[in-house]
């Protein structure tokens, strides 16, 4: 099954696989530096009176963390099959990784990879 064919029944069963697609660390950087740029810059254009800054935000959040699925994980992002659970699980990634938990990403990662991952598919 492809990644963008899962079901889930819930944000709370989503949000495992949603980490085990940021398995790698360098993919959970660059998500966070990716959104904290188009963060900033937005930021910048509303406090300077210019709102088409906040364009700033998709364009760099996705085009950074898009290019890092493929080249760093080697697998789709999320957001193509869930976007707002994968807006969602993003936030909550992002506040983790701030909160010094990026280890513990890294763990629910690998257990999710574990129980779900079967050679050959």
């Amino acid at each position: 099954m492809s990644d963008e064919a899962r079901e889930f029944g819930s944000y709370e069963e989503f949000w495992p696989y949603y980490v085990a697609m940021h398995s790698r660390a360098a993919t959970r950087w660059v998500h966070l530096a990716g959104t904290l740029t188009g963060l900033a810059v937005s930021a910048y254009g509303l406090a300077r009176g210019r709102p088409r800054y906040l364009a700033a935000l998709p364009v760099i959040g996705y085009g950074t963390a898009w290019p890092a699925h493929f080249l760093i994980e080697r697998n789709n992002p999320a957001t193509f099959g869930h976007p707002a659970w994968s807006l969602r699980g993003d936030a909550a990634m992002i506040r983790m990784m701030l909160a010094g938990r990026d280890a513990e990403l890294g763990e629910i990662a690998r257990k999710w990879l574990a129980e779900h991952r079967t050679t050959g598919s």
